[in-house]
């Protein structure tokens, strides 16, 4: 059964970190991290192979949030100097490419997030 489960989400002050963690059940090529306020579009945060290369990051994440994985293939998203702009559900997917125009393409499997709330 194919399974994506994602963690870490929590309440934080401005300037805090947090560490979202994505599990997943299957094989892939590309894991990304994605978030989205609702009555909002969807925004790209980050995205990473599991067979090596330069991670891949959206303009909300430079700077202040890194994608890395591990050697049994979770990916953990650390955003430090957290903004109240930076309040969403993130939310983990995973496919077999990624196309830096259109992030969200490659995707073929989404998890169903984890919400993160930062204070002013």
């Amino acid at each position: 059964q194919v399974r994506m489960a994602e963690s870490g989400g929590g309440s934080v002050q401005t300037g805090g970190s947090l560490r979202l963690s994505c599990g997943r059940s299957f094989s892939t090529y590309v894991v990304a991290w994605f978030r989205q306020v609702a009555g909002k579009e969807r925004e790209f945060v980050a995205a990473i192979t599991l067979s090596g290369g330069d991670p891949w990051y959206g303009n909300v994440a430079k700077g202040r949030f890194t994608i890395a994985r591990d050697n049994a293939g979770n990916v953990y998203l650390q955003m430090n100097k957290l903004k109240p702009e930076d309040t969403a559900n993130y939310f983990c997917a995973a496919g077999g490419s990624f196309h830096s125009a259109d992030p969200s393409r490659g995707m073929d499997f989404w998890g169903r997030g984890t919400p993160v709330t930062v204070s002013s």
